[in-house]
């Protein structure tokens, strides 16, 4: 019984290691692919299937069953990050004036549709970074907001060059800040509200990958310039 319970756990231990190793080349390969001339422009194609990848890792290694307040709750995330997206690119009201170019895929009101699921992927990877910590339940709604608002300021300034969207004169309002930050706390209040516990293993290790993909691009983008 010992021998075949270590067996297991060599074997989820080397899987992880695995698929860790894959998404680590992976992004590097898509940080190389990005900057160069000749391949930038297949590689913003393949950030939607980029993202969706990474959403489907996320998924299949979910640990726990997911209950019905869970799927309920990431239902809602979807939907009012999306229509909040909406009212934002129309309006300017609530992130200020920009427009989704085409790297995120097939849009509805100018929004891509993909723009929901990001938003889930940003509010589920923090909030499974902080689950780690044993802190008062606001310090995590705080900490994995503030999270989310740092990796948001790193991806806006380079977001252009990737095609996601443009600000109107390139100059990012202070209100979008504001804004993402709000909605990031909204959304996290939302996963405790309704007991929805997340956790998952893959979820700091593809938060980083993503993270250090806009980081290394706006580094070597800000070095070149």
């Amino acid at each position: 019984m010992i021998d075949k319970r270590n067996i297991a756990v060599n074997s989820i231990l080397n899987n992880k290691r695995t698929l860790s190793a894959f998404l680590i080349v992976f992004y590097l390969v898509g940080v190389v692919g990005t900057l160069m001339p000749y391949t930038s422009v297949l590689f913003f194609k393949l950030i939607p299937f980029a993202l969706l990848m990474s959403f489907g890792i996320l998924t299949i290694f979910h640990e726990g069953s997911v209950n019905r307040n869970g799927i309920i709750c990431f239902i809602t995330i979807y939907l009012v990050s999306f229509f909040v997206e909406v009212i934002g690119v129309n309006t300017g009201f609530i992130f200020g004036n920009y427009n989704y170019g085409n790297s995120l895929g097939l849009k509805l009101f100018q929004t891509p549709l993909l723009i929901g699921i990001n938003w889930i992927f940003l509010v589920y990877t923090t909030a499974s970074v902080m689950e780690r910590f044993k802190m008062p339940v606001f310090a995590k709604i705080g900490l994995a907001s503030v999270l989310m608002l740092i990796y948001d300021i790193v991806m806006e300034q380079i977001a252009p060059m990737l095609q996601m969207w443009r600000w109107e004169n390139d100059v990012i309002p202070f209100q979008n800040y504001v804004s993402w930050y709000a909605l990031a706390v909204l959304f996290h209040l939302l996963l405790k509200i309704a007991n929805v516990k997340i956790q998952n293993k893959f979820a700091p290790i593809i938060l980083i990958c993503q993270f250090m993909f806009f980081l290394l691009i706006l580094i070597v983008n800000r070095l070149i310039l």
